[in-house]
């Protein structure tokens, strides 16, 4: 059996379903971006006059991904480090991985209790993001 879970404290999704779904001692968390949850505003992100996307800041949009999972995790009844395995996708790969890079140092200072972690660049997410992460923890790997 599974369980779905909304978070209060993070964005709301942008389609029909939970940002988590636990199975188990797993914990399987929906694409997360960087969309702050009371404005669903995108951090980092500028426009012109005529309200077009002109640039964007990967490391504002990282450190409000890590929130927005922290959010998804703590609403699951998980902490930061039950994470076993995260997916990153970037939009511009060349441009952001280094920066992206530093921020995930900033969350997993030791690279020996990091979660396993994949990076793909990709074209396009389905809203003006950047960035997004597809997470997977495990409940019952606490000490």
């Amino acid at each position: 059996m599974s369980v779905g879970i909304h978070a209060g404290n993070a964005p709301k999704a942008v389609g029909q379903y939970p940002h988590a779904r636990r199975v188990g001692e797993l914990l399987f968390l929906s694409g997360i971006g960087p969309r702050d949850a009371a404005t669903n505003a995108i951090p980092g992100n500028r426009h012109d006059d005529a309200g077009r996307l002109v640039a964007y800041d990967i490391e504002a949009q990282a450190r409000a991904v890590f929130a927005n999972v922290r959010a998804v995790l703590a609403a699951s009844g998980a902490r930061w480090e039950d994470l076993v395995d995260v997916t990153v996708y970037l939009t511009d790969m060349a441009r952001d991985f280094k920066a992206y890079n530093a921020v995930w140092a900033e969350h997993f200072p030791d690279a020996a209790t990091a979660p396993c972690r994949t990076t793909l660049g990709i074209t396009a997410l389905p809203t003006p993001i950047a960035i997004e992460l597809k997470c997977v923890a495990a409940l019952g790997a606490r000490p």
